[in-house]
């Protein structure tokens, strides 16, 4: 008897009667062979949700079994490419569609099966291969290597083996006998199911930074490589900006960017922009180190869901090479939007703002799969997961934002006020925190510089020192403040526009080094103490400032190149010197 749709709401469908499927199988559902997963069972009725709009699908149309459940096809052709969020390259949609728009439907290949790829044999006849092992190589792009890998769920002895040579991904490039005499052909493709993680041999301790190249956050909020941070923001605040530039920066192997439930321009302006960067370590096309997953907001809300799943199982699987992944989700909150809708029509009962019970659990699975492994070759990799939330009306207190707070480490909170003053990156310093730094001191210390978490701390100092003071301005005003207090706050002025503030379109302060951001502090840091030292004599803030240093100090973040470190021991110089001579000029002296 066949299976055949007995409702439908929206994209949840529902079969009756039957006992075929299993709990997240992969179906085909109608005569246009929608794409769709089981996610209840029932005795009476068999539920399933569609990655398709199921627009024109009618009652008593049949629904088919694959008996697998929901993979990604994991293979070289993934980097450079843009999917949609069940893993379907979007250019060759196009091309079936025969227009922008995506026809249902659209039976793809994830990954182009026509390529061919130089492939390097490594195993021989008689090696036993185990899970994770590499028994072949090729060149996926100019700057990533691809090692085709044993699945996990494998193991045998080698039987036969071809020569090296041009393959495309479904060729046999190698045969294994598994234990139970079975012959297992090897291609340059994998399976794997998108729900669950892929193992690894051991999870390691955190102790690297990814490096940005942003101030506020390699200084003050820094992230480790393997660890999780979230971007809480109202709208026009900056988070998909910022995801934008750590994608162009960060020190991340590959990149990773879900953009799911995003507008359609600004998906638009990813791609375009991704297309046209040329990378800064490489000098090639950026995309040549990318995975676009691209989900806008007016595609189907199911597949939305899924598409958090495609991408960090797209970056554990590069992970498993030995590569570190940047993953930026884009947005976590239109996720959890999707993960609302798909409840309601399945009629559960509704947790704090109508978002399912199950959302803590939903988002814990998600950012549990970041982390800095041993994998099962033996290599080190990486997935870092760096989620943009969005609460309505910049609301923190929403059920989003808080059970996110749970589950990640590092909190960059964009504040409007920052954000309407052209403050970039508009990450509030006072209210974001990093629980990261403890376990990065030591290779802060031995790479950046000896003082540099000392200088960070006292850098930090100044910024909640001058949080407090304001306080105090807001309700009596600054002509009570004594010199030392009004010195703090003039300081951390610099801080903030001079340290903490970048331009993303200066050639040099786009992207600063963790030795240039060490010697901006010392700077800084230098002016306060002489500051301090001249007020002490009798000197005044008043006399300090009109001097002129605290911007000439402001400024060195456009003045000095990257590359031109010894130019700092000038501006130390100077500083001291224009303190020294406000004691000789008769207009600076303290009345």
């Amino acid at each position: 008897m066949q299976n055949v749709v007995y409702s439908i709401n929206g994209p949840v469908v529902k079969v009756k009667d039957t006992k075929d499927f299993s709990m997240l199988e992969m179906v085909y559902v109608g005569n246009k062979r929608l794409i769709g997963e089981v996610i209840g069972i029932t005795n009476e009725f068999t539920t399933i949700q569609v990655y398709e709009t199921t627009t024109g699908l009618k009652v008593g149309e049949p629904v088919y079994q694959t008996g697998a459940p929901m993979c990604a096809t994991l293979g070289p052709g993934i980097i450079s490419n843009i999917f949609d969020g069940i893993e379907r390259p979007l250019k060759r949609i196009e091309e079936v569609s025969g227009g922008a728009f995506i026809s249902e439907g659209a039976n793809v290949d994830s990954l182009d099966t026509e390529k061919k790829y130089d492939t390097e044999i490594k195993v021989s006849v008689g090696d036993h291969l185990t899970g994770g092992q590499v028994y072949a190589e090729c060149q996926e792009t100019a700057v990533i290597r691809h090692y085709c890998m044993l699945s996990p769920l494998l193991e045998g002895d080698v039987i036969s083996v071809n020569e090296n040579g041009e393959y495309r991904i479904n060729d046999t490039v190698c045969v294994i006998k598994d234990k139970k005499g079975n012959e297992i052909p090897l291609t340059l493709c994998q399976k794997w199911p998108i729900r669950q993680p892929r193992p690894v041999k051991e999870r390691k301790l955190i102790s690297r930074p990814l490096i940005t190249g942003q101030r506020v956050i390699d200084t003050i909020l820094p992230i480790a490589k393997g660890g999780t941070a979230a971007i809480p923001g109202g709208f026009g605040t900056g988070k998909t900006m910022t995801q934008h530039q750590l994608a162009k920066w960060c020190d991340a192997d590959i990149i990773v960017y879900i953009g799911c439930g995003e507008r359609g321009n600004e998906m638009t302006q990813v791609l375009e922009e991704f297309s046209e960067l040329i990378d800064p370590k490489t000098d090639r096309p950026l995309t040549d180190r990318t995975v676009l997953i691209a989900n806008t907001s007016n595609m189907p809300v199911a597949a939305r869901e899924a598409s958090i799943y495609t991408g960090i199982t797209l970056a554990e699987y590069y992970r498993d090479m030995g590569y570190h992944i940047a993953i930026m989700a884009d947005s976590t909150s239109r996720w959890a939007e999707a993960l609302r809708e798909i409840s309601g029509r399945l009629e559960e009962m509704p947790a704090e703002e109508g978002f399912p019970a199950y959302l803590p659990s939903r988002l814990s699975e998600f950012y549990e799969r970041a982390g800095y492994m041993e994998t099962l070759s033996g290599r080190e990799g990486s997935v870092t997961v760096i989620g943009a939330v969005s609460p309505q009306g910049s609301d923190f207190s929403e059920p989003v934002t808080q059970n996110t707070k749970r589950f990640v480490r590092c909190f960059w909170t964009l504040d409007k006020s920052l954000a309407y003053a052209r403050h970039y990156p508009a990450i509030n310093w006072t209210t974001s925190y990093s629980e990261y730094i403890e376990d990065l001191a030591a290779f802060y210390t031995e790479n950046a510089g000896a003082d540099f978490m000392e200088c960070r701390q006292e850098i930090s100092n100044i910024l909640v020192e001058e949080n407090k003071l304001m306080e105090i301005v807001k309700l009596i005003g600054s002509d009570v403040l004594p010199d030392d207090q009004k010195l703090v706050i003039e300081i951390a002025r610099v801080v903030r526009v001079g340290f903490l503030q970048q331009n993303a379109y200066h050639k040099d302060d786009t992207f600063v080094p963790l030795t240039k951001q060490l010697l901006m502090m010392r700077t800084i840091l230098h002016l306060y103490n002489e500051s301090k030292r001249k007020i002490a004599e009798g000197r005044t803030v008043g006399q300090i400032v009109k001097s002129g240093i605290m911007e000439k100090v402001i400024k060195i973040k456009y003045e000095i190149p990257n590359d031109h470190p010894e130019m700092f021991d000038n501006y130390i110089t100077e500083i001291t010197e224009t303190l020294d001579s406000l004691s000789d000029e008769g207009e600076w002296r303290a009345e």
